[in-house]
């Protein structure tokens, strides 16, 4: 199977990382109020919706933090194992997220460098993908791992099946259609199932 998984809040605990980056933006640096934090984010630019930046704050914030946080967030527990299995058992592995290029420093080398030091499996980087579910029809994905609902939502809406992994800006979000997961074992479980199950049907 064409697996296409995002990195960021998928892969990486990237949320742990940024949040306290922004926190510590917002009140030191800009001198905001922390305000009730949106559980519920529908998009992958929570930290923005988070802490009511301005379009400068929010620029002049990624400016200055975005490739710290690129070098230093970690794989999620598990994560780097379960890649690996799939990759044995066959299935071809697209790492699909929206990291955007930067003219402050080399994005997709940093990427690279990322993977290669938590020897994570993969068969394609596709980044700056602001359209997901185009990038899935352009390289056949057959599953899609994601943390965001809209990314999620819409990659189900074209029938697509999709997983949401559990994190603290979607766990109000539910759908009949896309599965919850809360760890990469628990997502190696269902992917697993869905292949026995498609086995049996052929």
């Amino acid at each position: 199977m064409n697996i296409g998984i995002d990195i960021d809040d998928t892969i990486a605990n990237t949320y742990d990382i940024l949040f306290n980056y922004a926190q510590n933006y917002t009140i030191n640096e800009i001198g905001k109020e922390i305000k009730d934090i949106n559980r519920n984010c529908k998009t992958h630019m929570y930290v923005q919706s988070f802490h009511n930046w301005n379009i400068d704050e929010e620029k002049n914030f990624f400016d200055k933090y975005y490739e710290k946080m690129v070098k230093k967030i970690q794989p999620k527990i598990y994560s780097v194992e379960n890649i690996e299995k799939l990759k044995e058992s066959g299935d071809n592995i697209y790492l699909i997220t929206a990291r955007w290029l930067s003219d402050k420093f080399n994005v997709e080398k940093e990427t690279k460098d990322w993977l290669e030091k938590y020897n994570i499996k993969y068969d394609k980087l596709i980044l700056n993908a602001s359209n997901k579910v185009l990038v899935a029809k352009e390289n056949n994905i057959d599953i899609f791992i994601d943390d965001s609902i809209k990314n999620c939502t819409e990659m189900s809406k074209v029938g697509i099946k999709t997983y949401i992994m559990d994190s603290i800006i979607n766990k109000d979000f539910t759908s009949e259609n896309i599965e919850r997961v809360y760890s990469w074992p628990h997502l190696y479980q269902k992917i697993e199932n869905l292949k026995k199950i498609k086995k049996e049907e052929a």
